[in-house]
C-alpha cells in the first residue's frame, strides 16, 4: 500500500513540476490581480465618463421589458451593467494582447530565426570539415604516389 501512495504522490510531483502547470498557475494570479485593475478602472474612469455624456452612470442603465418597472412589478434589462463588463473584457484582452501575447510572440520569433541561423553554421562547418577531410586525403594519396594503394586496389595483389 505503501508502494502506491509513493507512485501517486511521485506521479503528483512531475505533474506539477512540469513548466506548463506552474506557469498556468501563475498567469491565473496575474490575471486575478490584472482584472481588479480593469475594473476598478472601468468603474472609476470609464463608467463616470460615460455618465457625463449621459444622465447616469453606466451601471444605471437599464431597460424596461414589460410593464412599469417600479416596485418589483414588470421585467428591467440591465444593460448598462452588460455593457460595463464587455468594456472591461475588451480594455483587458486589448492589455493582455499589447503587453504580453505580441511581444512574446516577436521574441519566440526572434528566437526561431536565431536558432535557424545557428543550426545553418552549424551545417556549414560539419560540411566544410568533410571538404577538409577530403582536402587531406587527397594530398596524402598524392603523396603516396599515382593512386591509392589498398588492399583491393589492382597495385597492391
Amino acid at each position: 500500500m505503501s508502494e502506491d501512495k509513493t507512485g501517486v504522490l511521485a506521479g503528483f510531483k512531475a505533474f506539477l513540476m512540469r513548466g506548463n502547470v506552474i506557469d498556468l498557475a501563475v498567469a491565473v494570479v496575474i490575471g486575478a490581480a490584472f482584472t481588479n485593475i480593469v475594473n476598478s478602472v472601468v468603474k472609476g474612469v470609464i463608467n463616470p465618463l460615460v455618465g457625463a455624456f449621459g444622465t447616469k452612470g453606466l451601471e444605471s442603465y437599464s431597460s424596461c421589458l414589460k410593464g412599469p418597472c417600479t416596485s418589483g412589478s414588470g421585467i428591467q434589462i440591465l444593460w448598462g451593467g452588460v455593457l460595463s463588463a464587455v468594456l472591461s473584457f475588451i480594455i483587458t484582452a486589448a492589455v493582455v494582447y499589447f503587453l504580453m501575447v505580441l511581444p512574446m510572440a516577436k521574441f519566440l520569433a526572434l528566437r526561431a530565426a536565431h536558432d535557424k541561423a545557428v543550426e545553418s553554421v552549424h551545417e556549414t562547418m560539419e560540411i566544410s570539415e568533410l571538404e577538409v577531410l577530403k582536402e587531406i586525403r587527397d594530398i596524402l594519396i598524392a603523396q603516396r604516389g599515382s593512386g591509392p594503394t589498398g588492399p583491393t586496389s589492382p597495385a597492391n595483389p
